[in-house]
């Protein structure tokens, strides 16, 4: 495949898979976020540090799961537009009374604060949304390729879990030389290890 064609087979995808999870029922979406987040908890027993984010475009809700890290006295971080590095995020610490902006997508994110900021290496875990996923961890995002460099360069201690719908699994996705695959991937269904580990 050129990659011209990797581009059109990739941006069909996005369309078709975004509209699939934006038809969701809201008890569809609500029952779905509950049975994730109750997946991601058990991978998660002794993480004291997690970055996820705040769904959008029909995106698996965090809701639930960030209350339930919030009940375990755990700190929660969201991605924030790097300022300066173009293409890069920043992980700003998150409670229920953080003050929140929208960032030139539209999308809400915490106000930047150097005093709230948590680096990507010292984070225990980053729950990372997608567009569609495959049966080798392979992830599609927005196109964006925000996680992709955040996730490049990342410790083998911190643990990255995808998370979504499971209408949004492929068997096989087209990939660039840049995507980074994941290892876990969480959907209300179950969950998927691309690895040693069987899945759930």
């Amino acid at each position: 495949m050129t990659m011209s064609v990797i581009a059109r087979a990739r941006s069909a995808i996005r369309k078709d898979i975004r509209s699939n999870r934006k038809a969701l029922t809201p008890d569809e979406q609500h029952t779905a976020s509950r049975a994730a987040a109750s997946h991601v908890l058990d991978c998660l027993p002794h993480a004291q540090r997690v970055a996820l984010y705040l769904e959008n475009d029909g995106e698996l809700g965090t809701r639930p799961l960030i209350e339930a890290l919030w009940a375990k006295g755990c700190e929660t971080y969201l991605p924030v537009l790097h300022p300066f590095a173009e293409g890069h995020l920043l992980f700003i610490h998150y409670e229920a009374d953080t003050q929140m902006t929208a960032n030139i997508y539209g999308i809400p994110e915490p106000k930047l604060s150097v005093q709230r900021l948590c680096p990507a290496d010292q984070l225990d875990a980053i729950i990372t949304p997608l567009v569609a996923f495959d049966s080798t961890g392979n992830r599609l995002g927005m196109g964006g390729g925000f996680y992709d460099r955040t996730l490049a360069h990342l410790p083998d201690r911190v643990k990255v879990i995808g998370l979504a719908h499971d209408c949004q699994r492929l068997p096989a996705l087209p990939v660039e030389a840049w995507d980074v695959p994941l290892p876990m991937i969480v959907t209300p269904s179950r969950i998927y290890r691309f690895g040693s580990e069987p899945n759930q």
